[in-house]
């Protein structure tokens, strides 16, 4: 995972995270097996930002119910939420 594009896959826009950009945070969907340096990195790289701190977290699948079959499950996926150092330009991509 040399190309920081396959570590951050895209950004996560809900209420939630658009309530956390008033706060200089930003919320990403990342490659699972990325860590928190790589997504500093890349983050850095791509947006040409100054990061403060990165949080992560794995998100399980939920159960899913697929009519008459089996139940199924939905896929999992990683999660972070970064937050920006106070003299940093914001991300254009939430704007």
């Amino acid at each position: 995972m040399e190309n920081p594009r396959d570590i951050i896959l895209k950004p996560v826009i809900t209420e939630r995270s658009t309530d956390l950009m008033e706060e200089n945070k930003y919320t990403f969907l990342v490659h699972k097996g990325a860590n928190k340096i790589q997504i500093k990195k890349a983050l850095e790289d791509i947006f040409d930002v100054k990061v403060q701190s990165v949080n992560t977290m794995n998100v399980k699948g939920k159960r899913r119910r697929l009519g008459r079959f089996p139940e199924g499950v939905r896929p999992g996926y990683k999660k972070a939420i970064v937050t920006l150092k106070e003299d940093s330009k914001p991300i254009e991509v939430f704007e």
